[in-house]
């Protein structure tokens, strides 16, 4: 595997992020990224913080001791803002204990006219004043100055709050006056006003002159960067503050949390900031719990949310809307219905009511497993109680009925989104785009992009990954690398599921090698792997049948790394199918029959589409009866499987059942269905049905790929009719095809078996002039033909000029051909 990566990276690397503090190097340095697990590495080689705790930073900002550049006998003992004591929460401001100069001063900095170049010399005016009327001490103006940036904060006035401070911190100024406070709250006003690099600069500049950063203005820094989505810069402050022996606050501790459960660290990481939380003598409150709990959503830790409520209840905490909230997803996203719906009840038993997020959380769960008449039914529950569906409650219904192949369906509920005046979102354009992509409507898909722009929506980084994951699905591996580079030149950088995506589009088009690269690019990024991303490594893996390096990265995901879910399992699965084993196939499905592994929706439609793949009607039947018979509804790709597996046996009547039950269940038929039928009529009586499907496709705006076209030759090829398969080939080229070695193949093996070796040997001359390398069923059509008429010195003739035909045949072909007519011969 090892020479196989061996090839340039694809991926160029990302930016290095800017310094916490420009141009200081010693002062914060870069932190190594976490090593990679020693098996994927193996593999390679061979709702941030609420407003509610931003409010509670901010209160929190006028508790900050007196820096050690002014004496303490100069301020008076400060008292932690609460809610009550909080004049200002929730009203105007209202200057409060500001002097009436003070006020009068933020009046003029806030007035549209005002020149902030001005600001000096307004300044100086103003310090006359306390001066005039005996005011003026470095504690009145250290007090004067935090009302001052709190009330420019307030009216968004982040540059004026930031010229105020440099102007105290000049020769001229007042730099005595300067406290932590003031500092902290002008961090983070201007983190608010997504100006993070500014503070940045500030906090560097205030470091050179020796100014202590007490733990308010960290927090505030790490805050700013984690609300711009700088997570990683977030990080490396708190890493710097901890080094600089500043203590974190629980508020510090809450916002890395967030900031973690948003990175999507490996869960060992987040346990440790918790216990890191505790040694330090400071207890969780409900936020640091409720935000755990939704940190178990990413890696569907149901388990673990639920010990976590537990603990809620035994630290004497009563769960509120937030909590209820966060576990009921984490149970939705684990595919764990009941438990999510138990919550429900207790969330209602507690007296709390449920919201429009609760419903939208149990809708995506149902939606997700395919229970769509479940989703239908609580979004008209949701109704009924009075809560309005919102663009997330159309969109994950929408989304639901594109993965189950429900086209129609899909596109009633974005009928009735608008009809109901509610306007689409970026994420629902993302969903219609996904389901044109994936049924090969690249026409409808560019509409799509059309539509965006018509209402005013802006492409996002899902955007993108929709559409690399659309070529990947397509096989389209030249448009993948092209959208990748559309996306870096729009200015995205990737992130972990663009990388993830990246990977499963690689391997879905048999790029192992480049999937692989990317994923070391991720690691060379600093990316974490996550649970997401060992499945897509796993899925890479699967499609090349490597079985023993699968159930290698299984078994260190189970050892703590990651812990596996249903998908894991299908991976496992397609590997064991690809890779021709059976009977560890069969060991895994008896596991998920008897209960070991739960038998959720996704494993039994897997072991559908496995099974299919192997040819095992008897399994395959088996999985589709216990899919209906726990309840869960099969979608497109299972129904798909069905009649592959009935088409290649010839059950007409079996496959028009399947057929009948797609239609009567509003189900869209795919390429896949068509590619499937046609080769179930290509090697019947009723060949000519083949063609007839594939005009059916055309005429549906359905893009018909290389087997459909093959499929039909080969229906017209073994009914001896190469006149219509000629005809075929024409129009498989005409609509921008390549022929494949089994095109060329299937014309080889018509004209060999009907003794026609002149027009075998022109299609073989053909091929290799137009770059198509033959194989080793090009040349043996040919010798058995030969063979079959006991014409064994013209096949022996055909061995010894081979090489005038293909120059590039090599002894061992030559000698394999020889040994093949002997065999044949006797």
């Amino acid at each position: 595997m090892a020479e196989r990566l061996a090839l340039p990276l694809i991926l160029p690397s990302p930016p290095s992020p800017k310094p916490i503090f420009p141009n200081h190097i010693s002062y914060h340095p870069q932190p190594s990224p976490s090593p990679p697990p020693p098996l994927l590495q193996d593999v390679v080689h061979r709702n941030f913080c609420s407003s509610d705790s931003l409010d509670r930073l901010t209160r929190s900002l006028s508790q900050s001791q007196s820096q050690n550049r002014i004496p303490a006998s100069n301020f008076r003992e400060r008292t932690r803002i609460g809610r009550s004591h909080d004049a200002n929460r929730g009203k105007p401001w209202t200057h409060h204990r500001l002097s009436p100069q003070g006020q009068a001063f933020i009046q003029k900095l806030i007035d549209p006219s005002f020149d902030a170049a001005r600001i000096d010399s307004c300044l100086v005016e103003l310090i006359e004043f306390y001066r005039k009327d005996g005011l003026f001490s470095l504690e009145f103006l250290s007090m004067e100055l935090l009302g001052i940036v709190k009330g420019l904060g307030f009216n968004k006035k982040g540059d004026l709050a930031l010229s105020v401070v440099h102007w105290v911190r000049s020769p001229g100024g007042y730099p005595l006056a300067l406290t932590g406070a003031v500092i902290a709250v002008v961090v983070n006003v201007l983190g608010k006003e997504g100006r993070v690099a500014a503070a940045d600069a500030l906090l560097h500049s205030l470091r050179k002159d020796e100014f202590e950063i007490d733990v308010y203005a960290y927090t505030a820094l790490i805050t700013g960067f984690a609300s711009n989505g700088r997570y990683r810069d977030a990080v490396m402050v708190f890493k710097k503050m901890e080094e600089e022996g500043c203590k974190p606050t629980l508020i510090t501790y809450n916002v890395v949390l967030n900031v973690y459960g948003k990175m999507g660290m490996p869960w060992n990481k987040i346990v440790g900031l918790i216990k890191g939380m505790k040694s330090s003598g400071i207890a969780p409150d409900l936020y640091t719990y409720n935000t755990l709990i939704s940190c178990c959503r990413r890696g569907s830790l149901y388990e673990e949310a639920a010990g976590f409520f537990r603990e809620i209840k035994l630290a004497g905490f009563s769960p509120d809307k937030v909590t209820y909230n966060a576990l009921l997803d984490v149970y939705g996203r684990s595919r764990r219905h009941k438990e999510a719906m138990q919550v429900l009840k207790e969330m209602e038993l507690d007296g709390f009511l449920p919201t429009i997020v609760t419903y939208n959380s149990l809708i995506c769960a149902y939606a997700r497993d395919g229970l769509l008449d479940e989703a239908v039914e609580l979004k008209n529950q949701m109704v009924e109680r009075g809560i309005k569906p919102d663009v997330f409650t159309y969109t994950t219904l929408l989304s639901g009925f594109e993965k189950a192949g429900k086209d129609d369906f899909a596109m009633r509920v974005f009928d009735e989104m608008r009809d109901a005046g509610c306007k689409p979102n970026i994420c629902t354009f993302n969903a219609l785009i996904k389901m044109h992509g994936n049924r090969g409507k690249f026409a409808e898909m560019m509409k799509v992009f059309e539509e965006i722009k018509k209402c005013q929506c802006k492409p996002d980084i899902v955007t993108w990954n929709t559409l690399l994951a659309v070529f990947g699905q397509n096989g389209m591996d030249t448009e993948v690398s092209g959208v990748f580079k559309e996306m870096k030149r729009a200015g995205f950088v990737p992130e972990r599921d663009t990388f993830n995506t990246l990977i499963s589009s690689y391997s879905r088009c048999g790029s192992f090698d480049q999937a692989m690269a990317v994923y070391k690019r991720m690691l060379e990024a600093g990316v974490n792997p996550d649970l997401s991303t060992y499945n897509a490594v796993l899925a890479a893996l699967a499609r090349g049948g490597l079985w023993e390096q699968s159930e290698r990265v299984f078994e260190e995901m189970k050892s703590g790394c990651c812990k596996p879910n249903e998908l894991t399992y299908c991976s496992l699965l397609h590997a064991y199918a690809n890779g021709k084993q059976i009977e560890q196939m069969g060991i895994l499905a008896e596991e998920i029959f008897s209960g070991a592994i739960e038998p959720r929706a996704v494993l039994l439609k897997t072991l559908i589409l496995v099974n299919s793949k192997c040819d095992l009607i008897v399994e395959t039947e088996r999985a589709f009866l216990e899919l209906k018979k726990r309840g869960f509804s099969p979608d497109i790709p299972t129904l798909n499987a069905m009649v592959s597996i009935y088409g290649r046996r010839q059950m007409v009547a079996k496959t028009n059942e399947i057929l009948n039950y797609m239609e009567e269940s509003g189900f869209t038929p795919s390429l896949t269905t068509y590619n499937s039928l046609m080769y179930m009529y290509s090697r019947s009586q009723n060949f000519e049905k083949s063609e007839e499907l594939l005009r059916e496709i055309l005429a549906k705006g359905i893009k018909p790929d290389i087997i459909s076209f093959n499929t039909v030759i080969f229906a017209y090829c073994r009914n001896g009719r190469m006149r219509e398969a000629s005809r075929i080939f024409s129009e498989l080229k005409d609509f921008g095809l390549d022929p494949d070695v089994i095109t060329y193949n299937t014309f080889i093996s018509s004209y060999a078996a009907d003794s026609m070796f002149v027009e075998a040997i022109d299609v073989v001359r053909y091929m290799i002039k137009h770059g198509c390398r033959p194989n080793q069923n090009t040349y043996n059509s040919i010798i058995d033909g030969y063979c079959k008429l006991h014409r064994r010195e013209e096949a022996s003739m055909f061995i010894t000029n081979l090489r005038t035909l293909d120059p590039h045949i090599s002894k061992d072909v030559e000698q394999r051909l020889s040994e093949r007519i002997t065999r044949k011969w006797f």
